[in-house]
């Protein structure tokens, strides 16, 4: 297909007569040929993609360790981004901008809650019936998906387990939020109970064979799209039998914020106890073993659901992707554990790729958003991205630069809606109303007013991110990254304030962007 691009510029100014029209010609062949996409990259069938989203898997504290076959199957054979981001640090509304290739004021899931637009029946109606499998399912791609979907799925006032969101052929879908025993799941819209039987029940091992179940029966003449969504390594951190006693040495990691006071940050983070008690230190530390032990069943997953595609001979036509919904954190800034929070290792999140065209043992620094996982995969699919409303980009281009010509991103927004209980927690009395997640010891990891805007700029010159609260103190945290990566220091008092109204500029404009304006770059 480069060969066919440098032609194509050959042309553009051809002599008239029975040259030009042969000119005509190529031109329309040329367009037909890059319509099709990466469809044509490897044969005349349509390639084939495959969606591995783990739950809560952060990449700055260590969650990649534990997969070692996964960057052997994946990474290794194709791209690590080392600057993955999620545009908000929480599963229900993160996931939805996977869904919708959207930032969160447009599809409007705020959190993980009902009220907060989580799998309502106003997402049901609006972003969801315009999420990307619906055009892999008009393009006849046979669709699977297994997995926790969004944490508010399945509960009645959401629609019940009979509701199966567009696009989707086979659907084998978590009731609520991660579990690994004792679940309900959707299957293709009825109810199925799980108990507590490892060969039955675990949930990563059951998305894994049912997936291959799904691959075994497909129609070899169209190609498929797998999304499977395992609970690890989410609470309530279930290993499977054979994994419990892994890792029972390994501590969470002490270095960078580990411990430190939340010093300048917002009242949340000012408000956990320094140094921590040797109660949570113990919670946090069993909490980080038991993730990676949840993790070593994923890392199966991927190695058997790669050598079956081996097998029926599809992997050469695939593409994988590995990532995470959001980051997580085990202790840095005395917050015991949890996500929510706007750094780095809560907004960092694990992504690699291997496919057609990717050549192996990539390891790339463009910027590249969970927004963008969408647009890439429907580009991966042929669709014309000019006819889809999302805000994110395809990033085939930094990849496989041989099948497309793109560019990186300079900044990008991240948000976020704060949760919190109208009553307050009859456990931690002395915390009031506002505030939720108040474990272990009453330490708090959100409020209501735990809600606010970023705009972080990774462009080569400049590693900054600039944040504005929406709270009573409109408190604003600045970070250059550069020197501070663990980000101990803000320094919004000391910044030269020409930068901070550039920062600020470019956060209003992100704030309200839409589709094409999220990726308008041309002013500061």
């Amino acid at each position: 297909m480069a060969d066919l691009r440098i032609r194509a510029g050959a042309t553009r100014s051809p002599q008239r007569g029975g040259g030009y029209f042969a000119a005509l010609s190529l031109v329309t062949l040329l367009s037909a040929l890059l319509t099709c996409g990466v469809r044509c990259a490897e044969s005349d069938k349509p390639s084939n993609i495959i969606l591995v989203l783990v739950d809560d898997q952060d990449v700055q504290i260590g969650g990649m360790t534990p997969m070692k076959k996964a960057k052997a199957y994946i990474g290794d054979e194709g791209a690590t981004f080392v600057n993955s981001f999620t545009v908000t640090p929480l599963c229900c509304p993160s996931r939805s901008s996977i869904l919708t290739g959207r930032y969160p004021h447009n599809h409007e899931v705020r959190n993980n809650s009902l009220n907060g637009n989580c799998s309502s029946l106003q997402w049901q109606k609006g972003p969801e019936a315009e999420a990307f499998p619906t055009y892999l399912n008009k393009l006849k791609y046979q669709t699977f998906f297994s997995g926790k979907y969004l944490n508010q799925y399945g509960s009645k006032a959401a629609g019940s387990f009979g509701h199966i969101p567009p696009g989707w052929d086979q659907w084998h879908a978590l009731v609520g939020n991660s579990q690994y025993y004792n679940y309900t799941l959707s299957v293709n819209g009825k109810e199925e109970k799980h108990g507590d039987s490892y060969e039955d029940d675990y949930l990563t091992d059951l998305i894994l064979n049912r997936s291959l179940h799904f691959l075994d029966d497909r129609s070899p003449q169209h190609p498929f799209f797998l999304m499977l969504s395992p609970p690890a390594c989410h609470s309530p951190w279930t290993a499977a039998p054979q994994y419990q006693k892994e890792f029972k040495d390994v501590q969470a990691p002490r270095d960078g914020s580990f411990n430190k006071p939340g010093k300048e940050k917002h009242w949340l983070l000012r408000q956990p106890p320094n140094p921590m008690p040797n109660s949570s230190i113990t919670f946090l530390d069993n909490a980080y073993r038991k993730r990676w032990q949840t993790l070593l069943s994923v890392d199966d997953m991927v190695e058997k659901l790669v050598k079956k595609l081996d097998s029926i001979k599809e992997l050469n036509n695939t593409y994988i992707f590995y990532t995470s919904d959001n980051g997580y954190h085990t202790g840095q800034f005395s917050l015991p554990i949890d996500k929510r929070q706007l750094y780095e290792f809560d907004i960092r999140i694990p992504l690699m790729v291997r496919g057609p065209g990717i050549k192996a043992k990539q390891v790339l620094q463009a910027p590249v958003l969970n927004i963008d996982l969408a647009p890439t995969i429907l580009d991966i699919a042929g669709v014309n991205l000019s006819s889809v409303n999302v805000d994110g980009q395809s990033f085939l281009a930094q990849m496989a630069p041989s099948l497309r010509n793109g560019t990186a991103r300079p900044y990008f927004l991240v948000e976020y809606t704060g949760e919190g209980q109208p009553t307050s927690d009859p456990t931690c009395p002395k915390l009031g109303p506002g505030v939720s997640q108040c474990f272990p010891d009453c330490v708090c990891e959100d409020a209501y007013n735990n809600t606010y805007a970023c705009v972080r700029t990774l462009d080569g010159k400049m590693n900054m991110q600039y944040c504005e609260f929406a709270d009573s103190e409109s408190y604003v945290e600045v970070y250059n990254l550069t020197s501070d990566p663990h980000q101990l220091e803000n320094i919004v008092k000391k910044v030269d304030p020409s930068i901070l109204q550039i920062m600020n500029q470019r956060l209003i404009k992100l704030q309200s962007c839409v589709s094409d304006s999220c990726r308008d770059y041309k002013q500061k």
